[in-house]
Formats: C-alpha cells, sequence, structure tokens
C-alpha cells in the first residue's frame, strides 16, 4: 500500500516563493508517495482541493504577528487531517514557527517527522525568544532533518545539538520553466540591440536589504569596462537603491514576469549575485541564471549553500563578502575576457544540470525517504 506523507508548508501554489516552490515540486515529484499538503490560505477562506494530484488544505490565518500567520482554527484541522489521512510521515518546511507546537503536541510518536530547514531564525530579539524552546522541541521529535546545503550545516547553531539526525537534500530549479521556447531569441536578440553591444550585466530578486544590491550599486563607480548594469525586481528598499546610482548605466527594470526573466537572463553575460548574509540561504536565483548560461558572480557567505551552487574559478567568480571594488574588478575581467565567461557559462550550465534540478532534488528526498519508511 503507498505511504502517505503530510507536507506542513507556510502557503503553496499558486501562491510561490522559495519554499513554496520546493514543497510543491516535491508534493507532486514523489510519485512513490501519496502526497497531501496543509498550509494557510492567503484569501482567509478555508478550501479543500486538488493541485495537479495533490490534496491541499488552506486554512485561514485570523492575523499575522512579525511576518507570521496565526489561524485559531489551525490545530482542530490538522487534528483532523492527521485522522482522515493517517500519514506515514509529516514534512514541515521551516521556518513557520507557528506550527512547530502544533506537531509536538499532535503528531503521534508511530508517525515520522522529517524537519525541511529551508533556513534558520534571523531574528534574535522578542520574537526569537519566545520561539526557541518550541525550535528545540520540535527538533528534539524530528527523526530526520534536511539541510539544503552541507555549508548550511556547521553555522546553524540549532543544527548543532541534533547533527547525528541531518541529512542534506539540495533545492532544485523547475528548469523547463527556463528553456527557451518559441520566440524568444527575437525577444533576446531586441534586448541585446536596444543595449547596443553592451555587456548586460543583470540580476534580479527582491529589493530587501540582504541582497546587497546596494554594493552592487556602488560598485559601478570601479568598473572601467564598458557595461550596463540591469536591476530586475521591487520591495520596500527601491526609493533608497534609486537614489544610490553613479551613473546611467544602472537600470531599474521593475517586477518580471517570467518570460520577461527567461529572457534578460538568456540576453545577459554576467549574472551579478551580490547578496551578502547568510539569510541566502541557498540561492535558488543563482541555479536559475546559470542554467541560463550566465556566468556568475557572488560573494563568500560562511554558512550559505551559495558557495556550494557556484564554485570560485569554477563556474565563476567568488569575491570577499561586501568587498565592493573586488565585486566591481570581477566584473571587468569577464567583460575583457570573452573567452573566461563562456567557460565559466558552460561551466555553470552544466552544474546545475548535474546537480540543481528539480528531479535531482526529488531524487535524493526519495532515497531519504525509502531509508526511513522502509
Amino acid at each position: 500500500m503507498m505511504k502517505t506523507i503530510l507536507h506542513i508548508s507556510k502557503y503553496y501554489y499558486p501562491d510561490l516563493g522559495g519554499i513554496e516552490t520546493v514543497a510543491m515540486y516535491l508534493a507532486e515529484g514523489m510519485k512513490n508517495y501519496r502526497n497531501i499538503v496543509i498550509c494557510f490560505a492567503t484569501d482567509k477562506m478555508y478550501s479543500e482541493e486538488d493541485i495537479h494530484g495533490v490534496t491541499v488544505y488552506r486554512v485561514p490565518a485570523d492575523f499575522s504577528f512579525m511576518s507570521q500567520d496565526v489561524a485559531f482554527s489551525y490545530r482542530k484541522i490538522l487534528k483532523q487531517v492527521l485522522q482522515q489521512e493517517k500519514p506515514d510521515a509529516v514534512h514541515v518546511h521551516l521556518p513557520n514557527p507557528f506550527v512547530y507546537p502544533l506537531v509536538c503536541s499532535c503528531v503521534s510518536r508511530e508517525t515520522k517527522v522529517v524537519l525541511h530547514w529551508h533556513s534558520d531564525i534571523h531574528s534574535k530579539g522578542l520574537m526569537y525568544w519566545l520561539v526557541k524552546p518550541f525550535e528545540t522541541a520540535i527538533l528534539k521529535r524530528a527523526d530526520v532533518i534536511i539541510s539544503t546545503s552541507p555549508n548550511y550545516i556547521p553555522d546553524s547553531k540549532p543544527l548543532q545539538r541534533f547533527i547525528d539526525k541531518v541529512r542534506v537534500a539540495q533545492n532544485g530549479i523547475i528548469s523547463k520553466r527556463f528553456d527557451l521556447q518559441e520566440g524568444d531569441e527575437e525577444k533576446i536578440r531586441e534586448i541585446r540591440e536596444h543595449y547596443k553591444g553592451k555587456t548586460i550585466v543583470f540580476t534580479c530578486g527582491r529589493h530587501i536589504p540582504y541582497k546587497g544590491l546596494d554594493n552592487l550599486i556602488k560598485a559601478d563607480a570601479f568598473i572601467k569596462g564598458d557595461c550596463v548594469i540591469l536591476i530586475g525586481g521591487k520591495g520596500p528598499i527601491d526609493k533608497e537603491l534609486k537614489a544610490i546610482p553613479h551613473s546611467d548605466r544602472v537600470k531599474f527594470l521593475g517586477r518580471l514576469l517570467d518570460d520577461s526573466l527567461r529572457h534578460y537572463l538568456y540576453a545577459a553575460d554576467i549574472f551579478a549575485f551580490p547578496s551578502n548574509t547568510k539569510a541566502e540561504a541557498f540561492g535558488i536565483a543563482l541555479a536559475e541564471a546559470m542554467y541560463c548560461n550566465c556566468a556568475p558572480i557572488s560573494h563568500t557567505i560562511e554558512g550559505s549553500g551559495v558557495n556550494w551552487v557556484s564554485v570560485d574559478k569554477e563556474t565563476g567568480i567568488v569575491v570577499p563578502l561586501n568587498d565592493i571594488k573586488a565585486f566591481a574588478e570581477a566584473i571587468d575581467t569577464l567583460i575583457c575576457d570573452e573567452n573566461l565567461r563562456k567557460t565559466y557559462a558552460e561551466a555553470a550550465r552544466n552544474r546545475i544540470l548535474e546537480n540543481f534540478t528539480k528531479e535531482k532534488a526529488v531524487a535524493v528526498m526519495n532515497e531519504i525517504y525509502d531509508e526511513n519508511l522502509a
């Protein structure tokens, strides 16, 4: 009889972020198991629906506190789902601290608990002080803890006491979203022609502090080569970022939909990934750019999977953390050396194909479940 996995994710498709994407491709891709999902509803309405063969229970939140949804009905609905579906394993995508005590109190000892440790909680104030006992409790309860990279484990303080339970299962990109489609070549050519043959340095992501976009913009003052710096995305620090540029070669593109993002990635010569804290736990946007034949430049970030995704002098250039001049010099190196740029781009794409597609990620997770649910 097929065994059942209940995924507990903060949100789920069509609400998509990094964690939600991982939850979706695991639930849809682990076909040796029956997968179901419980998550928060963003429209404040309870629902049960089938999405691509996955049963999804959505619980309406009553309010949000410090970016964490809270639902008074969650415990009741979780118990009902557990009783009705009788899962063999509960797969909790973290961080999502509201559900920690609910999992510990509602899930039976006969049910395996798998924690998918996407990242630490980076708030160290009152919020973390309140959450820490529940975080420790769920770590004790876990049968397996999944880290998304080997780099993350040594620097994650919460994981150190439970290191014997930790396994590595990489994140993966949904590569078909970034495969060239009919009409793409014309759009890509139009972008390149618009910037008159200049080397295109591209980045895209939410405009928040740890993405390091301010450093990339400041690096413009030290770049000697002929290039244009294109910045996609939006976010709460837009105004501050737009006040920084040293020259008019820094262009803000705004939010890019999937097709436009793909066009800019393939049009770009260099992908700048200036994230500068461990809050960038893995670097999915970096992996997507590498798949699209961009030569990447990134920072050394201790305890982050970024330096596992792109390897210095193998798939791209990695510069010291927050060294703006070094970032500019790396851009100049790739502007001046087209052969090196192409060598890195080819190696970068191959690294993603060999290690960081959703198919590779699902295969590793299947192995972990086969071992623990045998």
